[in-house]
């Protein structure tokens, strides 16, 4: 098993021998590494986010923002295939094409303005779940996911409040998303909104 109980084989993103990501900091304990990447994360994610069009780039953009302290790979689309719990994550060959096709649906955070409360969780939660199940970089996909539908939510008139957010429920609610159960997860995303 590697970070986040991510099952990844012969990983190039791991120290040899070991389910430890290689870093900046050459940190070799995972829970030296879990705690570090926390606190650079969280103090990043209080910086203003970088701006964009809510397209793959944009995405990316935030990724790399969160992560850079961490990894030299961050904003980059992992190139190994990933799994959790047995489930398997979007094969790295077609992650590019599936972020152009499930952005495109998105076309621009205009899609989201103007939304009723209840039309903005019917557009989001397929998004976010479809996201989720490409799971396009090796490490930080959850943070980068709410940091990304943070800025949707903001543009669109509906600001999420994160520190709401309940580990318990939430992340139970994503795995239900995945197998195509939404309502866990738009029920989730409702109680974070104003």
């Amino acid at each position: 098993m590697s970070p986040e109980g991510y099952d990844a084989f012969e990983d190039p993103y791991c120290y040899p021998g070991t389910s430890v990501l290689r870093n900046r900091l050459d940190i070799r304990d995972q829970a030296e590494l879990d705690a570090f990447e926390v606190e650079i994360t969280t103090l990043r994610a209080e910086e203003p986010l970088p701006d964009g069009d809510f397209g793959p780039a944009h995405y990316r953009r935030i990724h790399h923002h969160l992560f850079q302290d961490v990894y030299a790979w961050a904003g980059q689309y992992r190139n190994v295939r990933i799994s959790k719990g047995g489930n398997s994550f979007c094969y790295p060959e077609h992650i590019s094409a599936q972020m152009d096709a499930l952005f495109q649906t998105l076309q621009s955070a205009e899609a989201f303005a103007g939304l009723a409360q209840e039309a903005f969780l019917d557009r989001l939660t397929p998004f976010l779940s479809e996201l989720n199940a490409i799971h396009p970089f090796r490490e930080g996909n959850g943070r980068t996911q709410l940091s990304f539908i943070g800025l949707l939510g903001e543009h669109s008139g509906h600001p999420f409040h994160f520190e709401e957010l309940n580990r318990e429920t939430y992340l139970p609610a994503v795995i239900d998303s995945y197998f195509g159960k939404l309502l866990p997860l738009r029920d989730e995303l409702r109680k974070l909104l104003t």
